[in-house]
């Protein structure tokens, strides 16, 4: 679907679309979901929207979104979403990897993950199989919520005109400080594991 669809969805039908599109796209359907908040926050520039009535169904989609992502994982449907879900791209391998990544950041992966292609659409499924509490995920995957929506919906309104390069650009800086972040641990654990041979 184009960025010209997503305009003619939002432009008929306003604050709903957003909050559906958003549900989708968060459970893993292709909406893109940076893309599409920025072009809010564009269009909050233009004048065509408001931003409250805009950030809060951006807001709350994104959390019905994370929340069913949540309960497929919590009540049994990965088996499903693994036999069915090549439409989501979700293959063993993905799940894998951010199962990786769920262990090794721990509650906060639901917080950042929003922010790493091809990890948001996971993690609060991972989350779920985990049996993580509710109130556990709820805190950590909402907050991480508020700052994803309301980053993206701000710079689509200050970059106005400008603002399809902004989601492309926020990929590019995801994935360096992920690689950052990741060879940053590995030393870490190197060094570590180093000085445990010396002293033992």
């Amino acid at each position: 679907m184009s960025i010209e669809h997503f305009i003619q969805l939002i432009a008929s039908y306003g604050y709903p679309a957003i909050f559906f599109l958003l549900v989708l796209g968060i459970v893993g359907l292709p909406v893109p979901d940076e893309t599409l908040l920025t072009l809010t926050g564009y269009l909050i520039f233009k004048g065509t929207l408001h931003f409250i009535p805009s950030f809060f169904s951006a807001f709350l989609g994104t959390l019905c979104g994370i929340s069913l992502s949540y309960s497929i994982g919590r009540f049994g449907g990965v088996r499903l979403l693994m036999k069915y879900g090549g439409r989501l791209h979700l293959t063993q391998e993905r799940m894998d990897s951010v199962h990786a990544w769920f262990r090794r950041w721990g509650h906060w992966s639901l917080t950042v993950g929003y922010f790493v292609p091809g990890v948001r659409h996971v993690v609060a499924i991972v989350a779920g199989s985990s049996s993580l509490e509710f109130g556990t995920f709820a805190f950590f995957a909402y907050l991480g919520a508020f700052f994803w929506a309301g980053l993206f919906i701000c710079a689509g309104y200050y970059l106005g005109e400008g603002w399809d390069a902004f989601p492309e650009m926020m990929r590019r800086i995801a994935i360096a400080l992920f690689v950052v972040v990741l060879s940053a641990s590995v030393v870490f654990w190197f060094i570590r594991s180093r000085r445990a041979k010396r002293s033992g």
